[in-house]
C-alpha cells in the first residue's frame, strides 16, 4: 500500500492578517517534510470560490513550488478542473506537462469537474453537461500531450484547430491519469475508461470492499475501454490522519478538523451561499458542541477510535490493515483540515513513518509486482480497444497563415 497527503488549504473564519500566507507556506513545509520521510503522493485539490473549505484555486503553482523543494515524492493535480471554462485544455496539458518536466517526471493528473453551484454556475457550466464535457476535454489533453502536432477538434464544450502543444511531459506517453470518485457509479465510469480512482468519499471497509470488486472486475472486463493512452488500475481512498501515542490526543488534535472537512463541503453544497459573507466554521461550532470530550471519555472507557485513521499508531495499523484488505491501492491522509495545526501535523507525520509506514513498504514490491503480472493481459487487451486519434499525415497539416503582408516586409 501506498501513502499520500492531501490538500484542500483549508481556512477558517475569522480570518486574521497573514493567514493565507502561512496556510500556503506551512502546507508547503509539510509536503516537503512528507518527502523526506518517505511518502508516495502530495495531492492537491482545485476549487474556486470556496470560503473557508478550500483556498486552493491555483494547484499548479502549488505543485510548482513543491517540486522545487522535493526529489521522490509524486505531485498529483487532486484535481485539476478540465472543463474549458474553468481552464482550456491546451493550457491543462501545457501546465501538467511542465511540471512533469519541473519535478523529473513525477506529476500525475487526477481530472474533475466541479461539484458545487458556487464553481459550476460561476463559470457559466450547464450543471446537466458538466461531466460529457470533462470527458471530453480529458481525452483531448491525453492527446495533445502525446501527438506532434495535434491534429485539432471540435467537440461540444471547446474546439481547437490543429496546433502543436508544448512542452511534451517527461513520462510516456504522459503521466497517470485519475478521475474523482464519490460513488459506485463513478468508480465504474473510471475503470471504463481506464483511469485511477480517486475515491474522495469516506466510506466503510464493506463499500470499500465493493469499491474494489467493481472497479477491478471492470478493469479486466471488455467494458474497459481507455480514454488516455496508458490504463492506470489504481484506488485511492482518503482516511481522517492524526497518530499520537495518547489516543486521547490523537482525538484531540484532529477529529474536529476531520469532521469539519465534511460539514463544510455539505454546506456549501446544500445551503444558500453569500459570497464573502459565509460562516461556516462558526456554525459548525455551535453545533458540534463538546464532541470532542465525549469521544475521549469513550476513548478511555472502551478503547474506541474516533474515526479511522485518528487514534494510536497501533490504531492506525489495524485501520489500514483493513482497508489494504479490500483492495485499495493507496490511502490518502487528509491532516490539513479545519483548525488542525502545522505542528502538529507534523509530529503525526513523523510518527506514523517511524511507527507504521516500515512493514507496509517492506510488503509493497511483491504486493505490486504480483498485481502488475495479473493485470497486464487485461490492460494489453484494454489498450487494443482504445478509439485512437488519427494523426495527420505532413500533407495534411494545415498551414498557419502569416498575418502580414509580405510586400511590408519587402519594403522594410
Amino acid at each position: 500500500m501506498r501513502f499520500g497527503v492531501f490538500y484542500e488549504l483549508q481556512l477558517p473564519k475569522p480570518w486574521n492578517p497573514g493567514d493565507e500566507h502561512r496556510l500556503f507556506k506551512e502546507a508547503l513545509d509539510q509536503v516537503v517534510l512528507a518527502d523526506q520521510l518517505g511518502y508516495d503522493y502530495a495531492w492537491e485539490v482545485e476549487h474556486h470560490f470556496l470560503e473557508e473549505y478550500s483556498h486552493s484555486s491555483c494547484p499548479e503553482i502549488f505543485l510548482a513550488a513543491a517540486a522545487a523543494r522535493t526529489r521522490n515524492i509524486r505531485l498529483g493535480h487532486g484535481i485539476r478542473q478540465v472543463i474549458a471554462n474553468y481552464n482550456h485544455p491546451a493550457r491543462t496539458a501545457e501546465c501538467i506537462s511542465t511540471l512533469d518536466i519541473m519535478s523529473d517526471g513525477r506529476a500525475e493528473f487526477g481530472i474533475g469537474e466541479g461539484a458545487t453551484r458556487l464553481e459550476v454556475a460561476g463559470f457559466g457550466i450547464n450543471a446537466k453537461e458538466k461531466r460529457a464535457w470533462a470527458l471530453e476535454a480529458a481525452e483531448q489533453i491525453a492527446n495533445m500531450m502525446v501527438m506532434e502536432p495535434y491534429p485539432g477538434f471540435e467537440g461540444k464544450s471547446f474546439s481547437l484547430p490543429c496546433r502543436n502543444v508544448l512542452p511534451k511531459p517527461v513520462q510516456k506517453p504522459h503521466p497517470p491519469m485519475w478521475m474523482a470518485c464519490t460513488n459506485r457509479d463513478t468508480i465504474k465510469i473510471a475503470a471504463k475508461l481506464g483511469l485511477g480512482a480517486l475515491g474522495f468519499s469516506f466510506v466503510d471497509p464493506e463499500e470499500a470492499r465493493a469499491w474494489s470488486k467493481i472497479y477491478y472486475d471492470i478493469i479486466k472486463s471488455e467494458e474497459c475501454v481507455p480514454i488516455s493512452h496508458v490504463v492506470n488500475p489504481n484506488i485511492a481512498l482518503v482516511s481522517a490522519f492524526s497518530v499520537h501515542n495518547d489516543r486521547n490526543e490523537a482525538i484531540k488534535r484532529g477529529q474536529e478538523g476531520f469532521e469539519f472537512f465534511a460539514y463544510a463541503l455539505n454546506a456549501l453544497v446544500a445551503q444558500d451561499a453569500i459570497p464573502g459573507r459565509t460562516h461556516i466554521w462558526q456554525d459548525f461550532i455551535a453545533k458540534r458542541g463538546d464532541k470532542s470530550d465525549k469521544l475521549m471519555a469513550a476513548a478511555s472507557e472502551q478503547g474506541f477510535v474516533a474515526a479511522g485513521g485518528i487514534g494510536t499508531p497501533e490504531d492506525m495499523r489495524t485501520h489500514l490493515r483493513i482497508i489494504q484488505d479490500t483492495g485499495v491501492d493507496q490511502v490518502i491522509f487528509m491532516q490539513q483540515a479545519g483548525r488542525n495545526k502545522h505542528e502538529h501535523i507534523c509530529a503525526s507525520l513523523e510518527l506514523f513513518a517511524q511507527e507504521v509506514m516500515p512493514e507496509f513498504k517492506a510488503e509493497l514490491a511483491q504486493r505490486e509486482q504480483r498485481k502488475a503480472e495479473e493485470l497486464a493481459p487485461f490492460i494489453e487487451a484494454a489498450l487494443q480497444r482504445k478509439k485512437r486519434m488519427k494523426p495527420l499525415h505532413d500533407h495534411e497539416i494545415p498551414v498557419v497563415k502569416a498575418a502580414v503582408n509580405k510586400a511590408i516586409i519587402a519594403a522594410a
